[in-house]
């Protein structure tokens, strides 16, 4: 701090060659000012010192000195400095000098008070250093930091560049808009540049002051504009805007933005890996801030490299969840159809990066369904495509006619074989590494019975809603998940199942809220009554998704009926060789009854009639007979032997040996399913044709 001294004073020599050097050798512009800040002396960081400064003359308003971009501003600050006596040091101001490479200029100044001995303030002295490049490196800096923690944590494009769009407003920009290449978008791979003016660009963000036009609006590249010479040469652009000019003319929707706004300059600049282009930024900036500088384009360029990764990172991960997803929509049955015995509804929430759980309803002959939900742990493609392999499974093996818990085994084994396959995949190959982990449910109804025999693979058990209102959690044994290590059996349930009932089955992640008897959601399942399965699922769902809960779900509801008495026909059968006469002659009876076509009835018989002739030849009593008809005929044969039977190739000269081979030729499908007492069904379907007119 300058104290003024006596003239008598011993310092006052060495103190003014002090003085003196600072006034001629600071690497700064230093001003000296009376106490109304009135000019006195001025010298340039040149070192040229002298009594009156180029420009104004000696007594000039300290206004019209600094050369201040706010001079009256600053004025008060410095006359507050003359009134404390307290300096005020490296305040960032900006000047009233401008470049094109820099633009706005900023100073770093200094307000040191000049006292006497006595303490008196008898004038000001300034101190002003250019510091543009230093505060442009820092806030290039500032922003870049900012950009790189703002971006990147999130997987959705959308995300990503409204992430971007953020960062840089208004640290940067006063508005902000990324747009991406359309295609990109949708899973397909960028375009080299240059691009054509067909391109389509897709508004991926906008932030700021004045939103040009909505998210997600679809554009095509507009020619000779800066926007398609950015996407050619992949160099970024400065337009000062005219607002009082043309905007080219084969862009109308910016050039009323820009004529109705107050945007005096935009910076375009390229997002692209390579070659390869992904979509642009443009950043504009309104009256009154500062237009963009030559500088700019650096700092633009900087940021936009850095995001284009990010933007990279999102859109291969958007591929992959779109072919993901679009495994998984072609695997998975969409809505199920009710069946004629069974109402369904299913309830699928997946999540954000898919998954792997599935439900479906296999209809079985005998009018019987099978209700399968199955979850395959995981994400992604690897887990999608397990859920289909083993979907296809359940498919195939639900075609034997085998019990659940004898179908869960089986499914077991086979997502044993394809662990072992993934173990023995090369090193390098990524699908070694993911796990394979999956449960599976699978219910039985049978609706001439009233019967529904389950068996679960590690879900939870299942929930029974009865007629009356009254559920409970059906105390199903759990069995190990899919090819676990333990190899305990899959313990198989059967109950009894009044009409109207509902069976609820899901995977894990809605046990707790859904089906656990003290889940907070479970009135809603309790409160199923005879309303729509589709309303008691869109409410489940809406109250789900209300409590912020994430990841794949899935819920399968199935409300019973029973099959018509008139649908069934049962007929007891003795062992001997006049069994299939008798069976013959009542299957007969029964379709005229049915109203079934002359020549579903011949059929029948001929498969009737050979069925009976294997179960007296090679089965053991008691037999019975008993027809349904439903969406399909079906002739099933019982009896207490355990042996099934198998179609044999009989010669030209052999005399047996061709019943099955006939049914098999005469039946949509035949096969053979075990009773839970000694003994087996053999059974057949066919079409049931068309009914007589009365």
């Amino acid at each position: 701090m300058w104290r003024v001294l006596a003239a008598e004073d011993d310092a006052t020599v060495q103190d003014a060659a002090v003085l003196r050097t600072l006034v001629t050798r600071a690497p700064m512009a230093l001003r000296v000012f009376d106490d109304q800040l009135h000019v006195v002396r001025v010298s340039l960081p040149a070192g040229r010192l002298r009594d009156t400064p180029t420009g104004p003359s000696p007594g000039a308003p300290f206004s019209e000195v600094c050369g201040f971009a706010a001079p009256k501003e600053e004025a008060a600050a410095a006359r507050g400095v003359l009134e404390s006596g307290k300096p005020l040091v490296n305040r960032l101001v900006q000047s009233a000098e401008r470049s094109a490479k820099l633009g706005r200029h900023v100073l770093s100044a200094s307000y040191l008070p000049i006292k006497d001995l006595s303490g008196t303030v008898r004038g000001l002295v300034t101190l002003t250093a250019d510091v543009t490049e230093r505060e442009r490196a820092l806030g290039s800096h500032a922003l870049l930091e900012e950009v790189r923690t703002q971006m990147g944590h999130r997987l959705s494009l959308i995300d990503v560049c409204q992430e971007l769009a953020q960062a840089v407003v208004p640290a940067f920009a006063d508005t902000a808009a990324v747009e991406l290449v359309d295609s990109a978008v949708r899973g397909e791979a960028p375009p080299a540049a240059p691009v054509g003016p067909g391109v389509l660009l897709r508004q991926a963000a906008i932030h700021g002051l004045r939103p040009a036009t909505q998210v997600g609006a679809v554009h095509p590249l507009p020619t000779d504009t800066p926007f398609s010479h950015v996407l050619s040469d992949l160099q970024p652009r400065l337009v000062q805007v005219d607002t009082g000019g043309t905007w080219p003319a084969d862009d109308p929707a910016r050039a009323d933005i820009i004529e109705k706004s107050t945007v005096h300059s935009l910076i375009v600049a390229p997002l692209a890996i390579g070659d390869e282009i992904l979509g642009m930024v443009s950043f504009y900036r309104h009256t009154p801030q500062e237009p963009f500088a030559q500088d700019d384009l650096t700092v633009a360029s900087a940021v936009c490299a850095h995001a284009a990764l990010c933007v990279d990172r999102a859109r291969l991960y958007m591929r992959e969840w779109i072919t993901m997803s679009t495994v998984q929509r072609r695997i998975l049955p969409g809505e199920l159809a009710d069946q004629p015995t069974v109402e369904l509804a299913s309830l699928h929430v997946p999540g954000e990066e898919g998954g792997g759980a599935w439900s479906d309803a296999i209809a079985l002959p005998g009018a019987r369904t099978a209700l399968v939900v199955g979850d395959v742990a995981g994400e992604g493609i690897p887990a999608a495509i397990t859920m289909g392999l083993l979907r296809t499974a359940v498919h195939t093996l639900a075609a034997l006619d085998l019990q659940p818990d004898e179908l869960l085994a089986r499914l077991s084994d086979t997502t044993a074989r394809l662990l072992a396959g993934r173990a023995a995949l090369p090193p390098m190959d990524p699908l070694i590494h993911e796990p394979l982990t999956a449960d599976c449910a699978i219910a039985i109804y049978d609706p001439v019975e009233l019967t529904c025999t389950i068996a679960r693979a590690g879900l939870p058990e299942p929930v029974l809603i009865l007629p009356d209102g009254t559920s409970s959690t059906l105390p199903v044994p759990p069995g190990p998940p899919l090819a676990a290590v333990d190899t305990a059996p899959f313990p198989a349930t059967t109950v009894s199942l009044s009409e109207g009932s509902t069976l609820a089955m899901g995977t894990t992640a809605l046990a707790e809220e859904v089906m656990a008897p003290t889940g907070v959601l479970r009135p809603l399942l309790d409160d199923v009554g005879d309303s729509p399965l589709s309303g008691v699922r869109d409410g489940i769902a809406h109250a789900y998704t209300r409590r912020g809960r994430t990841g794949e779900t899935l819920l399968l509801l199935a409300r019973t009926r029973m099959l018509p008495a008139e649908r069934v026909m049962t007929c007891g059968l003795s062992a001997g060789p006049e069994a299939a006469p008798i069976a013959r002659r009542a299957a007969r009876r029964q379709l005229e009854v049915w109203g079934l076509d002359d020549e579903t009835a011949f059929t029948n018989e001929l498969v009737v009639s050979e069925l009976v002739g294997n179960a007296t030849r090679y089965g053991a009593p008691p037999l019975q007979l008993r027809l349904i008809l439903d969406q399909m005929l079906t002739c099933e044969v019982s009896d207490a032997a355990p042996a099934a039977p198998h179609v044999k190739h009989a010669r030209t000269i052999d005399e047996s040996g061709r019943g099955l081979f006939i049914i098999a030729s005469l039946a949509k499908q035949w096969g053979t399913r075990y009773t839970a007492s000694e003994g087996k069904i053999v059974w057949a379907e066919q079409s049931t044709g068309s009914m007589k007119t009365s």
